[in-house]
């Protein structure tokens, strides 16, 4: 029996992961701040009973701590976390971001991602057998930002750095750390790509998105490795997405 943690799993790319584990068997516990949405994917997923669903706030110290309380004394040890949640904030230049609005971004997509992995190493350190995964969420951000995206782009560069820190933390512990990196998956927040996004020119198009069960999929197989294994870093866009080069 694996245990997974999945946070943001009410909606988009959370619900897509989380409804994925269950599907292929994992026992999963769902974290988000809003319970009713936890449970709808739970519904979606039709596993009630391998799910726990754990109304938290990755942002507060002591509700990521009441989560994996619940975790431990759910199951007794956690095999997975996947640290999805996240937001964009609203979009800003440098010399407009307001500060609580930069400092709300960095709380959740960098604290946030922190605290969680902070105490999923506690606890892949303390059982038996030892050790555990963590894949982060990323973004395409964390490699090149989009125009009036300085917090989210600064926040999701830091979680590299996270992923690659507790890469190294957790050799000696068989705790391994990846890091997926998406472009486009088609959830609510893309909803509005195929209407036009801004571009670097100035410019607005249209951009492409892909079925997000993809990165459910990818995310499932980064999961199924044994831990002398890792996927460092796995990136999957839309295909024809303007990313690289000039688009």
């Amino acid at each position: 029996m694996a245990i997974a943690v999945v946070t943001g799993a009410g909606s988009g790319l959370g619900r897509a992961i989380a409804t994925g584990l269950l599907g292929a068997g994992w026992q999963v516990a769902l974290a988000g701040r809003r319970a009713d949405a936890l449970h709808e994917t739970v519904k979606a997923a039709g596993s009630a009973e391998a799910a726990l669903v754990v109304p938290a706030d990755v942002t507060s110290a002591s509700s990521v701590a009441a989560m994996f309380l619940a975790v431990q004394q759910r199951w007794g040890r956690l095999d997975l976390l996947v640290n999805n949640a996240g937001l964009f904030g609203p979009a800003a230049g440098v010399d407009e971001i307001e500060l609580a609005d930069w400092q709300r971004v960095v709380d959740t997509n960098l604290t946030g991602v922190f605290l969680c992995a902070q105490h999923a190493v506690r606890l892949m350190k303390a059982q038996d057998p030892r050790g555990g995964r963590i894949i982060n969420n990323g973004s395409i951000s964390a490699h090149a930002p989009r125009p009036d995206s300085i917090a989210y782009t600064a926040t999701k560069h830091a979680v590299t750095g996270l992923t690659k820190s507790i890469s190294l933390d957790g050799r000696a512990w068989n705790v391994a750390c990846g890091q997926i990196d998406i472009g486009n998956a088609a959830t609510e927040l893309t909803e509005r790509f195929s209407r036009g996004v801004r571009q670097a020119n100035g410019s607005m198009a249209a951009e492409p998105t892909f079925d997000a069960r993809h990165v459910a999929d990818a995310v499932l197989y980064m999961a199924s490795l044994p831990l002398d294994a890792n996927v460092q870093f796995l990136t999957i866009t839309a295909t024809t997405m303007p990313y690289i080069g000039r688009g």
